[in-house]
């Protein structure tokens, strides 16, 4: 706080308080900060130079084939599409339905698609997914059907 000498009330040596903000050292940080934003801007917007791959558009005319469904229904009961199959020959089974879709495409790239019936145990879904990807087929997706 500022002192006020002289004035009006009391006598020739009275000091009065000043309750008036000193904001000089307020400006003076201020004007600090701003040089210091101003400089440090330019510094933060130096670009890096990227050497990115062209995009280009996928071709339109390569269809990929057709996944495999495999319908559990039961413990032994599994269908491969609509032929029926068993835990001890679906590895054979899927893999003869794969090479009918995509003979070209290695067996472990192809798409599997799963559904279970509502009323199986989750133990004998389990079972049919590990079976699979023991076997190296790792493209696996879970179908879900709405239940009404």
């Amino acid at each position: 706080m500022g002192a006020k000498l002289g004035g009006g009330g009391g006598g020739k040596y009275t000091v009065a308080q000043n309750s008036d903000i000193n904001v000089t050292p307020f400006v003076d940080v201020m004007l600090v900060l701003l040089i210091i934003f101003m400089v440090s801007i330019p510094a933060a917007t130096v670009s890096i130079k990227l050497d990115l791959p062209p995009a280009k558009a996928p071709p339109t005319n390569e269809k990929k084939p057709d996944p495999v469904f495999i319908s559990i229904m039961g413990p032994e009961d599994i269908y491969i599409g609509p032929q029926k199959t068993s835990m001890d020959r679906l590895i054979g089974d899927v893999a003869a339905a794969l090479r009918v879709t995509d003979p070209n495409t290695p067996l472990s790239d192809q798409r599997i698609l799963v559904r279970g019936d509502k009323d199986i145990k989750y133990e004998d879904f389990v079972k049919v997914i590990n079976e699979l990807q023991q076997n190296g087929y790792l493209k696996i997706g879970l179908i879900n059907e709405d239940i009404e």
